[in-house]
């Protein structure tokens, strides 16, 4: 279900303790992204966000999403562990709505030059404009069934074979689909398309990915040489359709 965060002007997709499932800015509100020229250990990351918010005059509630790098994928136990003390930080920032963490994120471990530890490499905000159409991300997704991090969700775990990776990217690709029209978009309104594996991708571009993004096709599908931030998931993807995008060092 979607819920408005009562300061942030944006409503988000109810997820599960580490992230919601995506986020789309109210009428008379777009969403900026901000990617990191350079990867900053995430701790310090939020205090750079938060004086880049400061000098903007923009308040701690307008920040919607969050993408993290992390050396190599966790297991399990360890990646509820890190998104514990990632939440804590949330709740002092006041961006909680309820019990309900409403930021968009995605989490994966670059296999090229990974960083020494978990680094924020962009975050989003909402801001006015006058912008038409929808402004939104729809947060990362790997082939675990939704609702839980538990290992048993993982569809086909230790299964590489192309016809698996077919299957599992085939669900992430539904998972897709669904958020975006849980958040008022369509295909069309996608400029950004991000796949994150370590697999080759020519037959799930053919098989499953293009058959469904349509019009997105013309702004290419950008793949990521990583994997999932969890050991035994291989394929994640996250969408946006945003017209505002920079880079920064901050």
């Amino acid at each position: 279900m979607l819920m408005k965060h009562p300061q942030g002007n944006y409503r988000f997709m109810v997820g599960i303790a580490p992230y919601s499932c995506g986020v789309v800015a109210e009428p008379g509100y777009e969403i900026v992204l901000v990617t990191l020229a350079v990867g900053l250990p995430w701790r310090k990351g939020f205090q750079a966000v938060e004086n880049y918010f400061r000098h903007q005059g923009i308040a701690r509630t307008a920040l919607c999403g969050i993408q993290l790098r992390c050396p190599a994928p966790y297991s399990m136990a360890d990646f509820i562990a890190f998104n514990q003390q990632y939440t804590q930080v949330l709740r002092e920032w006041n961006v909680y709505v309820g019990d309900h963490n409403p930021i968009a994120r995605t989490n994966v471990a670059p296999v090229e030059n990974p960083p020494a530890e978990t680094v924020m490499h962009a975050f989003a905000y909402v801001r006015p404009s006058e912008e038409p159409g929808p402004s939104f991300i729809v947060a990362g997704a790997g082939e675990l069934k939704e609702g839980k991090l538990v290992e048993e969700g993982i569809i086909r775990k230790g299964d590489c074979s192309a016809a698996a990776l077919v299957e599992k990217s085939t669900y992430v690709m539904n998972v897709m689909s669904e958020r975006l029209r849980a958040l008022g978009g369509q295909w069309r309104d996608v400029n950004r398309v991000n796949l994150y594996t370590i697999h080759g991708i020519d037959r799930i571009l053919q098989e499953v990915v293009f058959p469904q993004v349509g019009a997105a096709s013309q702004h290419g599908v950008h793949w990521y040489p990583t994997r999932p931030p969890v050991r035994g998931i291989e394929f994640e993807m996250d969408l946006r359709g945003l017209t505002n995008e920079m880079c920064l060092r901050l």
